[in-house]
C-alpha cells in the first residue's frame, strides 16, 4: 500500500522545538515535490513548508520563516520539518504531502496528521 506516515507530534513547551517525520511506505520519494501543512482547529488550513523538485528549492510560510526548515533523508526514504521556538500559534494538525511519480505510477499523496500541540 503505497502511503505517506507521519510521526513525532506532540506536546512541548513554548520555546521548544520538536522534528516531524513523513516515511514513504510503498514508493519513493526522491522526485516528490513535498509539502508540510497545518490546520488549527477553526483555522483554514496553511501552507509550513515546500520542498520542490526537481531544483531542490524550499520556501517557507511568513509565520515560520527562521523558525522550521523542511530536509530530506533520501535513505530512509523520509522527509522532516524541525521545529524551533515553538508558540502557542503553532499548535495545530501538521499533514505531509507529497506529489510524484515513482516506479511507472504518479502519485497525489497525504499522510494522516500529526497533533502538535504547543503550552506551558
Amino acid at each position: 500500500q503505497v502511503q505517506l506516515v507521519e510521526s513525532g507530534g506532540g506536546l512541548v513547551q513554548p520555546g521548544g522545538s520538536l522534528r516531524l517525520s513523513c516515511r514513504g511506505v510503498g514508493v519513493t520519494l526522491t522526485r516528490f515535490s513535498m509539502k508540510w501543512y497545518r490546520q488549527a482547529p477553526g483555522k483554514e488550513r496553511d501552507l509550513v513548508a515546500e520542498n520542490t523538485v526537481p531544483g531542490d528549492s524550499t520556501n517557507y510560510g511568513d509565520s515560520v520563516k527562521g523558525r522550521f526548515t523542511i530536509s530530506r533523508d533520501n535513505v530512509r526514504n523520509t522527509v522532516y520539518l524541525q521545529m524551533n521556538s515553538l508558540n502557542s500559534d503553532d499548535t495545530a494538525v501538521y499533514y505531509c504531502s507529497g506529489r510524484g511519480c515513482a516506479g511507472g505510477a504518479c502519485y497525489d499523496l497525504r499522510g494522516q496528521g500529526t497533533q502538535v500541540t504547543v503550552s506551558s
